[in-house]
């Protein structure tokens, strides 16, 4: 049923764990950015400028969040309840003429998610270009820095040792999650080739599109002990990745946690010298826009892999004869199986809406500092500032400990 070039994604509303973090992070990391080029207005103004453009993409996202919670809802109570009538009515062609309404619903959060997706990327070109720019300043000023400033030059080795040490950390990271994405990927074309084989299972994979259900469905329902060890395995060796994942998300945890500490000294260092200090804030509002972007992908994907789905089942199930032959064997298992999704998806739709709530914050409220040009400050309250500011930082997402168990981790 899946294309094979397809990512995986397998949604809960954990997903909003990742997408917390990464808004927050946002504002707080142009929040630092701000306070670091201050007396620079032409940086400021520039960085000022790209914060709001932020908001607003955080604004259409809230719009994107909000089509996928009236989709879940529509789901819920429209298009189950017809199933079930259909189902218990043995009308296939209603049934088929419900599901062609879903699909129109689900290709036109498709083309919603691509929009804000490329809006991400072109988004994300700009906060570079602001990037060059304060580099370039910087190479200006820093020019004008004698040879003798010891302090300030021992200073930014040491913060440039962090972060190629923290740069070997998130590529090994990444190498990480596509390890565990490939043996995710695994996980479901063995799940799926299972409920082929099985009627009730296909009709269960295509109305509950999340894999921690489906592989929870396959130990209740599948017998056979080489599928169920083969199972077994493949979770065994996602775990070792997971945990993988965990130890290097805390060290990365950790330098990030030191990174801001030594760009605080430069940032002090820097201002008495009248230099810019290293945009590594901007850096990070990149990785934060980019992560942010990445999951809005992975929804698009989601919703692709849904659409093959209700495709697969009109097609195979309600347009073939067989079933129509089978379905009083098939009924109770049908009726169960909408049951059963009517709860997942509703979970679904929740989670979607704390997204939403999410984007709204963030509009609203989290780029106020925005209101206050950071030259203004007196040394005492920029540092203040920088502090309480590094302190939200700190309580964002730290690194969880291993999981026990892979269940959580396949149901994300």
């Amino acid at each position: 049923m899946a294309d094979s070039k397809m990512a995986v994604t397998q949604w809960s509303p954990e997903f909003i764990k990742e997408l917390l973090p990464a808004a927050e992070k946002t504002a707080l990391l142009y929040h630092l950015s701000y306070l670091c080029l201050a007396n620079f207005p032409n940086l400021e103004r520039i960085t000022r400028s790209r914060a709001v453009e932020t908001q607003l993409l955080f604004g259409s996202s809230d719009a994107t969040m909000l089509k996928c919670i009236l989709t879940s809802e529509n789901l819920v109570q429209s298009l189950f309840p017809m199933l079930t009538k259909a189902v218990e009515k043995n009308k296939a062609v209603l049934a088929v003429k419900f599901l062609g309404k879903a699909q129109v619903w689900i290709k036109d959060i498709i083309a919603e998610v691509d929009k804000i997706v490329e809006k991400y990327d072109l988004h994300n070109k700009d906060v570079a270009l602001c990037t060059s720019d304060v580099i370039k300043e910087k190479i200006d000023t820093d020019k004008k820095i004698t040879e003798q400033d010891q302090e300030l030059k021992q200073t930014e080795i040491t913060l440039n040792g962090l972060k190629c040490e923290l740069k070997k950390v998130t590529e090994e990271l990444a190498e990480t999650e596509k390890k565990i994405n490939s043996k995710i990927q695994e996980i479901q074309n063995f799940a799926r080739s299972i409920t082929q084989t099985s009627r009730g299972l296909g009709i269960f994979a295509a109305l509950v599109p999340f894999i921690g259900l489906l592989v929870k469905s396959i130990y209740d329902a599948v017998h056979d002990p080489k599928n169920i060890a083969r199972m077994k395995a493949l979770e065994a060796e996602l775990n070792i990745f997971i945990a993988d994942k965990t130890a290097l998300k805390q060290k990365q945890w950790q330098l990030q946690l030191k990174i801001i500490d030594w760009q605080m000294k430069a940032a002090q260092a820097s201002f008495d010298r009248s230099s810019i200090p290293n945009p590594i804030y901007l850096n990070d509002v990149q990785s934060s826009l980019s992560k942010i972007q990445a999951i809005l992908i992975q929804l698009k994907h989601f919703w692709e892999s849904v659409a093959q789905m209700l495709d697969y089942l009109e097609k195979k199930t309600f347009v073939g004869e067989d079933l129509i032959e089978d379905l009083a064997d098939l009924k109770d298992e049908f009726l169960e199986s909408i049951e059963i999704a009517k709860q997942a998806w509703s979970s679904f739709g929740e989670g979607c809406k704390k997204a939403s709530v999410i984007f709204k914050l963030q509009t609203k409220d989290s780029y106020r500092f925005l209101e206050v040009s950071p030259s203004c400050l007196s040394k005492v309250e920029w540092e203040n500032e920088y502090k309480c500011v590094k302190e939200r930082l700190e309580k964002i997402d730290p690194p969880k400990s291993v999981p026990v168990s892979v269940e959580v981790a396949i149901c994300q």
